[in-house]
């Protein structure tokens, strides 16, 4: 069966929280055991072998029943029309939902809105999953564990220069000893449906196309940390980046993107997750030590650490003026939380013995 919509969010925050909490809706059938999201604006040609390559892993493990949930951000390319026959001919449930809010964060807050899946996969537009993805994410969650889970990212291009990945070999858990930042990248990043539920939606003013360009995953493993929700990276559930990014110049801009972004997280987190303050101290320690011929942040790509520290106080500055901003919205913010207290008060008396 295959469910089509295009139809633009109409959600509140609010709303979109309570349908992430609520039950999978039993009038679109039975809920799918996961749900690929993949947000997506303007680049209908990597978008489509994307599809095929979760179309292909999904025939593979038919066993882990899925559906595709792809959400345009305002396209202005042929994405609605081609959304619309892929859907037609997909062997796999797939819902195509306009949100026409500018911002990845806005883009992953609708998607989680129309997901109906136990587990939940973000997978970005120019990546492509390994054939055995679905083998490997039933596995990790076949104990039920409400965690937050990455997995591994390859180049999918040998000519895109090797950024953006995350190659290694060893699973392991988030402490406050590693930076989140690129811990899970968020073109790979799964996680239980209750888990989501508890930590809520991505904060708008993080991510491409938002204020601070970036990092609205790694606020989203920080609050996952706080809130006690394991993050674990495991080194399969392998999935393959077509980034694009063949020149030394556009490597450059990403990584200063990254850095304002990261510079407004460690304010958004100072009271709660001062060790972010930490890893800041470390930059600067070693960007004047680059002055001394110390190494690089990265020698091969020939990054410095000069961007963190500069790009980290940008960033820092423009969240403080986004919450000034944000003042009078304070009360449904407020509101956002007593839902999501509710909820976990909910939760908590279902389960106890």
């Amino acid at each position: 069966m295959t469910v089509k919509s295009h139809q633009p969010m109409q959600h509140s925050r609010s709303s979109m929280l309570a349908s992430i909490s609520a039950d999978p809706r039993p009038q679109h059938g039975p809920a799918p055991e996961v749900s690929f999201i993949v947000c997506t604006r303007n680049r209908v040609a990597v978008l489509e072998p994307c599809i095929k390559s979760i179309q292909a892993a999904c025939r593979a493990h038919p066993a882990f029943a899925a559906e595709l949930v792809v959400v345009d951000n305002g396209s202005t390319d042929r994405t609605a029309e081609r959304l619309a026959s892929i859907a037609e001919l997909s062997d796999i449930p797939l819902t195509a939902v306009c949100e026409p809010r500018r911002g990845l964060a806005a883009a992953r807050n609708a998607g989680l809105a129309r997901a109906r899946g136990r587990v939940l996969v973000f997978v970005d537009d120019d990546c492509q999953v390994h054939g055995d993805y679905l083998s490997d994410l039933q596995r990790h969650y076949g104990t039920g564990e409400r965690v937050v889970r990455g997995g591994r990212v390859e180049i999918g291009d040998a000519r895109d220069l090797p950024f953006t990945i995350k190659r290694s070999l060893v699973r392991e858990r988030l402490t406050s000893d590693v930076h989140p930042g690129g811990f899970v990248l968020g073109c790979n990043m799964t996680m239980h449906r209750d888990a989501a539920a508890r930590i809520g939606l991505f904060d708008e003013r993080f991510g491409a196309g938002g204020p601070l360009r970036s990092a609205e995953d790694t606020d989203y493993l920080v609050r996952a940390v706080l809130l006690g929700i394991p993050v674990e990276y495991v080194p399969d559930m392998t999935i393959f980046h077509h980034h694009g990014r063949r020149d030394h110049k556009a490597i450059e801009k990403l990584h200063r993107d990254y850095c304002l972004g990261n510079g407004g997280l460690c304010l958004k987190h100072v009271r709660h997750a001062p060790w972010l303050l930490r890893h800041f101290y470390w930059a600067v320690r070693s960007a004047f030590r680059e002055l001394v011929k110390g190494p690089r942040f990265d020698c091969e790509l020939k990054l410095s650490h000069w961007p963190i520290v500069i790009m980290n106080l940008l960033g820092a500055a423009k969240f403080a003026v986004l919450s000034l901003a944000r003042r009078p919205e304070a009360p449904q913010v407020r509101q956002d939380q007593q839902a999501q207290d509710q909820q976990a008060n909910a939760e908590a008396r279902v389960n106890t013995p």
